[in-house]
């Protein structure tokens, strides 16, 4: 297992990111520049950073009723991901958010992007000698109903064979080789967010490669829930 890196909150506490696939962030490469993480924190009050967004509670009024109900009560967040994988490739959106005791506020989608004007670095670099066939993108708002909210990322580019996906996803999962780009959280009501890399996953599916990410939009949300959320988003089915 390769060695942790040790990163800083913004209140003092520390925490690791081990570089590795399937972690949680995606690998990192020595003497590449991190983008700095857009939020961080807990929503089961594990600590965290503040939000990043002081408009978000404007832009998720539903993020404040105070009515999400926890289906799993009293389990580790292992079970609650373990549970939210299934929900999640059944399609069952609002189910698998419900393991993490969270509810869908927002969505914006994007159906047939052109893949190069949407990728940058080396994964754009990737493309423009493996054309894809399709990209579908999708961006949700989940929140915890008191005021603790993060965004999701997931998208699906589309190639002729198995291979090119697969080669894709050699690249993308490399941190700073360039990146599908996320729709902009601008489309929720919610700017300055930007994805760090550092709660992503990513697959092939079939002809495909699926990326997830995630990030803190307002309040606290756990690293461990955002990692899981990217874990388990990768599995929906074409939304």
């Amino acid at each position: 297992m390769a060695k942790p890196i040790i990163r800083t909150r913004p209140d003092g506490t520390k925490y690791p990111i081990t570089p590795k696939k399937g972690g949680g962030a995606k690998v990192f490469v020595a003497g590449v520049a991190i983008v700095a993480a857009v939020g961080g924190g807990t929503a089961t009050g594990l600590g965290g950073a503040a939000s990043v967004d002081s408009g978000a509670a404007e832009a998720l009024p539903g993020n404040l009723a105070g009515d999400v109900a926890d289906s799993l009560p009293g389990r580790s967040l292992k079970a609650r991901k373990a549970e939210a994988e299934k929900s999640a490739k059944r399609g069952r959106k609002k189910e698998t958010f419900s393991r993490f005791k969270l509810k869908q506020l927002k969505e914006a989608m994007e159906r047939e992007g052109d893949c190069l004007l949407n990728s940058t670095g080396r994964v754009r670099e990737y493309l423009a000698r493996h054309r894809c066939t399709s990209l579908h993108r999708n961006l949700f708002a989940v929140g915890d109903g008191h005021g603790n909210a993060a965004v999701l990322s997931i998208a699906r580019v589309g190639f002729p064979k198995k291979s090119d996906a697969e080669g894709c996803e050699k690249v993308e999962e490399v941190q700073g080789s360039g990146d599908i780009k996320p729709l902009g959280a601008a489309l929720l009501g919610l700017d300055g967010v930007k994805f760090s890399g550092h709660h992503f996953q990513s697959r092939v599916d079939g002809r495909a490669m699926v990326v997830a990410e995630t990030e803190t939009v307002a309040g606290k949300v756990d690293p461990g829930t955002l990692d899981a959320l990217a874990d388990v988003s990768v599995w929906f089915p074409k939304l």
